[in-house]
């Protein structure tokens, strides 16, 4: 009876032997560190791979070093020119000291969200509406930079901020739809500007040239009725320069009789009253 008592302890003495080996034998991945504290007391972080961490004395805590993509939730911001706006950004950022991570802060992703929502308040309301729209990789690097050196202590690196959408009140969407569109005809009238003053300039350099050679007007002309006799048109009207008709014009009008020199005729019934 004594000899089944025994062997019952060795059994489990073993099984608890057992179980305290298999609870010290941690695993950690290749992403993944582990920081061992030894009676409260830091040691460092171990891994990745197998080790051992002594049970009752030795106490790991798990962190995770791969990149973390945070989405920044909206915030209501009012810009320097006194713009209302929601606007709400993208960070990424990871663990590089795990043991600062740990030791330093005691939730560092919830830190890292709040210092990211208080720097993106800042940083949008010290700069105006068109510096926020047409500068945001600029405002997006100054982001980076302000996060980084604030989460530095804490072993966290900032690598990316990308600030996602800009919402404007409904009053501003309609101004800055006005503004575009006058914009638009702006760029358009002075195109249509330029066009006619390049225009211009070539036509007074085709006006020199046919002063200076007039057969080059009558090469036009014939020109001219070729393009017009390829149409199949029932009508063609030949349009013929002044200064072809203009000399007979001239004969006409000297081969007319002057009116107001021609003798008064009479009738024959008046002269005989006279």
């Amino acid at each position: 009876m004594s000899g089944a008592v025994v062997l019952a302890c060795v059994a489990l003495l073993a099984f608890v032997v057992l179980m305290v080996l298999l609870s010290a034998i941690k695993i950690v991945p290749e992403y993944e560190r582990g920081v061992i504290f030894r009676l409260g007391r830091l040691m460092g972080a171990r891994g990745p791979g197998l080790f051992l961490v002594l049970p009752v004395f030795e106490r790991m805590v798990r962190i995770d070093t791969r990149v973390i993509t945070m989405d920044v939730p909206v915030q209501e911001v009012i810009t320097l020119d006194n713009v209302t706006i929601k606007v709400n950004a993208v960070l990424y950022f990871q663990v590089i000291n795990p043991n600062w991570a740990v030791t330093k802060v005691m939730d560092y992703i919830r830190a890292t969200m709040q210092i990211s929502q208080t720097t993106l308040r800042s940083v949008v309301g010290q700069v105006e509406l068109d510096e926020l729209l047409a500068q945001r990789e600029s405002i997006n690097q100054k982001l980076q930079k302000i996060i980084d050196e604030q989460t530095e202590p804490w072993g966290i690196k900032v690598t990316i901020v990308e600030v996602k959408d800009v919402e404007l009140p409904q009053n501003m969407q309609r101004a800055m739809a006005k503004q575009a569109e006058a914009e638009r005809e702006k760029r358009a009238k002075l195109i249509h500007a330029e066009g006619e003053l390049q225009a211009s300039g070539i036509l007074a350099q085709a006006a020199d040239i046919i002063a200076k050679e007039p057969v080059t007007l009558q090469l036009r002309y014939l020109q001219t009725l070729t393009e017009i006799a390829v149409e199949k048109n029932s009508t063609i009207i030949f349009p013929l320069p002044i200064d072809t008709i203009m000399p007979f014009i001239n004969a006409v009008s000297r081969g007319e009789p002057d009116s107001s020199a021609a003798p008064e005729r009479r009738s024959p019934s008046t002269q005989r009253l006279s």
